[in-house]
């Protein structure tokens, strides 16, 4: 059997840390011990399982700053009452846009988008990435602001 891509072995890993922080707030449990059931149920491989700690765990240490985050870029949805998977996407998706430097803001969107259409309701792509390309637009613009003002200025 031929050897997984890395991408591919990512992408599994946001499937199972996904999986994992939607069964912990569903169970009120940890999501490392549901990725640790998971992980025996499915047979992940370890880099994958080591991918998918680091996501729950970012999240875990960030949710209320992530939460914040969504708050501000979806102020018509309480992040209260949106699904369990969407919420999750986007905590996942905004922990690797603004917390690691492993992947790109465009694949972090694009995995998120994916994963939405394979959780998701049939809105949840659209809404996620909606969300996300805002975030992006609103760190472009930040990045940007420096240089122009140096430019003015000099």
């Amino acid at each position: 059997m031929p050897e997984a891509k890395p991408k591919d072995l990512r992408s599994r890993a946001r499937i199972a840390a996904l999986q994992s922080l939607f069964a912990a707030e569903v169970k009120g449990a940890g999501a490392e011990a549901s990725l640790g059931w998971l992980a025996q149920e499915d047979l992940l491989q370890g880099e994958i399982v080591r991918f998918a700690t680091s996501l729950i765990r970012g999240v875990g240490r960030r949710k209320p700053d992530l939460d914040n985050m969504i708050h501000l870029y979806a102020p018509a949805w309480p992040v209260s009452q949106l699904s369990l998977i969407d919420r999750n996407i986007l905590r996942i998706a905004l922990f690797e846009i603004l917390h690691t430097r492993e992947v790109s803001n465009k694949t972090a969107i694009n995995e998120a988008v994916e994963l939405a259409k394979a959780f998701g309701s049939d809105s949840s792509a659209r809404f996620i990435n909606g969300v996300l390309g805002s975030v992006i637009d609103k760190l472009d613009e930040e990045a940007m602001t420096p240089s122009i003002t140096q430019q003015k200025g000099g």
